[in-house]
């Protein structure tokens, strides 16, 4: 996506010596991207799910353990009658344990958890979606917080020329000393609304340096995001594609397989086992058998976890239709909310130029002896109060755009083509799905790219 930039007029009184060149929305989009903490704790979520389909996996697979044995004791000695005698065995001792037959509830729990990891990689969208719509919010309230301050300082100085022409006039007698107090209390009303906006830009820049990472330099313009639907359009797109239904179908998903699992539990498994002994004197000692088992009562908590798995399911299917409702209304309003920024901005456009206007005619009138001194300030204030709303109806319809971007499940770091490297989430995954050992090659890859997250 394009973002059209100028320079700004106003480097938001944060101390930047000269001219730099203005900071556009992408660059801002690039390092909180880069440099969101939630992200990584999102990501690294991501990961632990995806340790337990190799954890599920592993059910599968031999089990090999080893133990050894020392054991000391004293017995009745032969030399004489109640004497003891030293005895001293020792013993190691390899153990192997294969499942062969399970009727299928660990393939089960293998498959739920790959739903639960392809969940996961969908709320990790919405995250990202989060972490950008934050950003976009306070960029725009930057913005429009600096331009209301240079705005509040311009109308401060303004105020300051009228007071001392005023007091001017006051001393040939064009003007009673009514007018200088009007004059005197519209300064005064306006360096308090200068103290209102420069806290809530010092609040707003503290928003910004939270969200990306570092404080804002001279931020510019920025255009609506451009949109590829519209309302109806973006209502069927969100239902197909937004990250909260698909993962809460994946969660669906993941319920159906959880209650097949459960009730493969109640089936009998059949298992290898073989172990071999060494013993003090090097002799060995070599097992290998069937073990068959199954349950046969366990006080109902077999049949307990089964209609839990049910109900788990239940709630899991009325939330995909909770969030598919939401996801519609969140369509609906983040349209019905640019549609008013937009017809905002437009009215304010049209005041700003009509007060505009009106303030010229009645200062020019207050020099002829037309109009008074309180007709001036009032004009003044009326072209003050739609340029301060104008620019605000401006930050409102860029931020409105992006939500519905967000709304659709779009605002993300790929359809707004950020310069950012992409979070591969397969890619760890294909690393762990195999559960591979320590001292496999896959398992030094594996620590390779761990050692690279961890620093």
């Amino acid at each position: 996506m394009k973002l059209r930039t100028v320079f700004a007029a106003v480097t938001l009184g944060l101390g930047l010596a000269g001219a730099a060149p203005a900071e556009n929305l992408a660059d801002a989009l690039t390092r909180g991207y880069n440099a969101s903490g939630l992200l990584d704790q999102n990501r690294a979520l991501l990961r632990a799910a995806d340790e337990d389909v190799a954890q599920t996996l592993a059910a599968l697979r031999p089990i090999i353990s080893w133990s050894a044995n020392m054991t000391y004791r004293n017995v009745p000695g032969d030399i004489q009658p109640g004497s003891l005698d030293n005895e001293l065995t020792s013993s190691a001792q390899i153990d192997l344990q294969l499942l062969l037959y399970d009727f299928g509830a660990s393939d089960l729990a293998t498959e739920a958890a790959k739903e639960s990891v392809l969940q996961a990689r969908q709320q990790l969208i919405g995250v990202e979606q989060q972490v950008l719509f934050r950003i976009v919010s306070a960029y725009m309230s930057v913005r429009s917080n600096s331009e209301t301050v240079a705005l509040r300082r311009n109308n401060l100085n303004l105020i300051q020329e009228e007071l001392r022409a005023a007091r001017d006039r006051f001393e040939v007698g064009e003007i009673t000393r009514t007018d200088v107090s009007l004059a005197e209390a519209a300064l005064a009303a306006a360096r308090a609304d200068l103290a209102v906006a420069e806290g809530n830009l010092a609040q707003a820049i503290e928003e910004y340096t939270a969200a990306v990472g570092d404080r804002p330099g001279a931020l510019a313009v920025v255009d609506p995001a451009p949109l590829p639907h519209g309302l109806d359009g973006a209502r069927a797109f969100a239902v197909r594609n937004h990250p909260d239904i698909l993962a809460a179908r994946h969660g669906v998903a993941a319920a159906e397989l959880n209650i097949a699992r459960a009730e493969a539990a109640m089936q009998p498994d059949l298992s290898l086992n073989g172990s071999i002994t060494l013993d003090e004197d090097f002799d060995t000692t070599e097992t290998l058998g069937l073990r068959l088992s199954g349950p046969i009562y366990q006080g109902g908590q077999l049949q307990s976890l089964v209609r839990q798995a049910m109900a788990r399911r239940d709630a899991a299917r009325a939330n995909l239709l909770v969030v598919t409702q939401e996801v519609d209304q969140t369509v609906g309003t983040a349209y019905a909310l640019l549609r008013v920024a937009q017809a905002q901005r437009g009215a304010l456009d049209e005041q700003v130029r009509a007060a505009q206007v009106a303030f010229r005619g009645v200062r020019e009138e207050a020099q002829l002896g037309a109009r008074t001194t309180l007709d001036v300030l009032n004009a003044e204030q009326d072209l003050l109060d739609a340029r301060a709303a104008g620019i605000s109806a401006q930050a409102d319809e860029v931020v409105a755009s992006y939500r519905v971007l967000q709304a659709m499940g779009l605002l993300t770091a790929d359809h707004l083509n950020l310069p950012v490297q992409r979070y591969d989430p397969a890619a760890y995954y294909n690393l762990v799905r195999d559960a591979p050992a320590t001292y496999s090659e896959q398992g030094q890859a594996l620590d390779r790219v761990l050692d690279a997250i961890g620093d």
